[in-house]
């Protein structure tokens, strides 16, 4: 059990700490543990609303991918940032908004992974955080990007806070047919994939702290 829980946890804390460090000011650990505890909690309702969607009996590979899976879980964490963090005090800079953004999405995938890892064994643990966990984390670092662009600069507020929820939800619907429609080669399509999705993160990563305004 200890060997599980350790496996479903690494890698939330190596991805926690990569972009929490990535911070020229530091954002308060008891603000970026709620958030995280927030976006644990989000695992059950959502495991319930595609349960029950599963239950329809719904075939249809686009609308399990980019409406059952994509929406249900970006919409629930992009709620939570507007709820929880969006007016706080401490959310005063780009950056900040990917800082907790990334802590609520990986809050929601180490609770997945860890139920994963319970269910099927912990020889999955390695491209479940080379994939899942990690997919979580980026499509946070985009939700968060445009979060901090809308504080930052009202002008455009709405619409950077409508991209927060559409970017990563179109990422993730990707993500999701990938595995859903290239069943024996899916590491053909999803290693590159997961590339250029590193690739735009780490850009929006630059971009957010050069935002000092």
């Amino acid at each position: 059990m200890f060997a599980l829980l350790s496996a479903g946890l690494a890698p939330t804390v190596a991805l926690m700490s990569f972009f929490y460090f990535k911070d020229r000011y530091t954002e308060p650990i008891a603000l970026i543990i709620r958030t995280f505890i927030f976006g644990a909690l989000l695992v059950f309702p959502i495991m319930f609303i595609q349960y029950a969607f599963q239950t329809e009996g719904i075939t249809n590979v686009f609308v399990e991918s980019f409406l059952i899976i994509a929406l249900s879980e970006e919409f629930f964490k992009w709620f939570i940032f507007i709820y929880v963090i969006y007016q706080h005090t401490e959310f005063d800079a780009h950056y900040d908004g990917i800082v907790y953004a990334v802590s609520i999405s990986l809050g929601f995938a180490t609770v997945e992974n860890i139920l994963y890892l319970f269910a099927n064994g912990i020889e999955y643990a390695f491209t479940r955080a080379i994939f899942p966990v990690s997919s979580h984390a980026l499509f946070g670092v985009m939700m968060g990007y445009h979060f901090g662009k809308a504080k930052m600069h009202p002008k455009h507020q709405k619409r950077n806070i409508f991209y927060a929820l559409i970017i990563p939800l179109l990422f993730h619907g990707i993500y999701n047919l990938i595995l859903k429609t290239i069943i024996s080669k899916w590491l053909l399509l999803l290693i590159p994939f997961m590339v250029i999705l590193w690739f735009i993160s780490l850009n929006r990563v630059q971009r957010a702290n050069r935002d000092v305004s």
